[in-house]
């Protein structure tokens, strides 16, 4: 399915602005890492010239007040226009080109969360407030950005009492806000979009359900839309973690055994693999019963995925861009590995005329568990 590809390039310090045209026809190549686990980063190339003013934009922007510079690309295939980056360029290098006089200028960053990460406020207090009130707190403050919190409450809530207790951030917001997550087995990422200038800031459980995105199809012949794709088949990976729930009053110190299929990771197959492997997690018994919990239902979440694909597509083919963090159909696979798989990462390469993406699938399961999955966007 061929389908006409458009770049749009802009950038600036905080609002990023249509890129001049001198710009525009000097970048060759863009990469960009989307992670499910982990910040979004790019790398772009343009062409450097010895009278380019590039020389001015980039090279000596290190020099200028500017503290940050923004930059956002939007991709337009099919006549839907998609934000693939929004961030914050971090680093630039100058590489010798073959030909006198002309060289290749690599520009590199992350999402926002580089500027989430700026300024150490350890000590800030957050008195009466629960995790997920703390992180809403902090993401405030980027609302210039065009940040929107997308803030999901604990599912098993746990707000300290003043009079007992005031937490105190440590380090900067990014890094406090991660740290919230790791105690109650929660993700945070930013996505970009889905307008220029806007951007998703996630912090809930990492979520595998929803609609699934058009099917990736391998050996159907004409319909083949992926240029390679192979799984692997690991039942070993599974952890039955075991939580410690303590009374408080009584001192009883209580097991309980966390299932692998949970609230946070819903089977996406019919036969899911028992886990191989005990992990017992001692330190749950010094925290409330809430947290412990959420630590046991997010460590069998972590460790539940037995099935992973690796492959790679060309966009223009496929028709679509394919997403991270979110779910895909597979057809022509094989029964075993048929099914909805949720995109762990994609990788974005494009350079003129090309557009290619690779990708990680996982999956908790064998043997789908839907009868149909949707060839076309739904």
């Amino acid at each position: 399915m061929a389908s006409s590809l458009f770049l749009t390039l802009l950038i600036g310090p905080i609002e990023a602005l249509p890129a001049p045209k001198p710009l525009v026809d000097a970048l060759t190549s863009v990469e960009v890492t989307e992670s499910a686990s982990d910040r979004s980063g790019f790398q772009l190339g343009f062409t450097l010239s010895n009278r380019s003013p590039l020389q001015t934009l980039f090279l000596l922007a290190s020099g200028s007040p500017i503290p940050l510079l923004r930059l956002i690309l939007m991709v337009t295939i099919g006549g839907i226009p998609q934000v693939i980056v929004d961030g914050i360029i971090e680093h630039h290098e100058v590489v010798p080109g073959a030909s006198q006089g002309s060289s290749t200028l690599r520009v590199s960053g992350h999402d926002l969360c580089s500027v989430m990460d700026l300024i150490d406020l350890s000590g800030l207090p957050y008195p009466g407030m629960g995790p997920d009130v703390r992180v809403l707190t902090m993401l405030a403050k980027y609302a210039m950005f065009g940040l929107i919190p997308n803030v999901i409450p604990a599912l098993a809530p746990d707000i300290p009492i003043p009079i007992d207790q005031i937490p105190i951030q440590q380090g900067t917001d990014l890094t406090y806000i991660k740290h919230l997550a790791r105690e109650i087995g929660y993700t945070f990422y930013i996505s970009p979009g889905p307008l220029p200038g806007m951007s998703r800031a996630y912090w809930g459980p990492q979520i595998k359900i929803g609609l699934p995105q058009p099917a990736l199809n391998v050996n159907m012949d004409t319909w083949t839309n992926v240029e390679s794709l192979n799984f692997r088949y690991q039942p070993q990976t599974p952890v039955l973690p075991i939580v410690f729930l303590q009374n408080k009053e009584t001192k009883l110190v209580i097991p309980v055994p966390i299932p692998a299929a949970n609230p946070l990771n819903p089977p996406l197959g019919v036969v899911v693999p028992p886990p191989q492997h005990v992990e017992f997690l001692h330190d749950t018994a010094n925290r409330s019963i809430p947290q412990a919990l959420m630590l046991g239902i997010a460590k069998a979440a972590e460790t539940g995925d037995v099935v992973t694909g690796i492959g790679s597509l060309d966009v223009l083919r496929y028709g679509h861009i394919l997403r991270s963090r979110e779910l895909v159909a597979v057809r022509g696979a094989g029964i075993a590995y048929d099914g909805l798989h949720y995109v762990q990462s994609v990788t974005h390469t494009i350079h003129r005329g090309q557009y290619k993406q690779q990708f990680n699938l996982t999956r908790n399961a064998l043997i789908s568990n839907t009868p149909f999955v949707p060839a076309l966007p739904i």
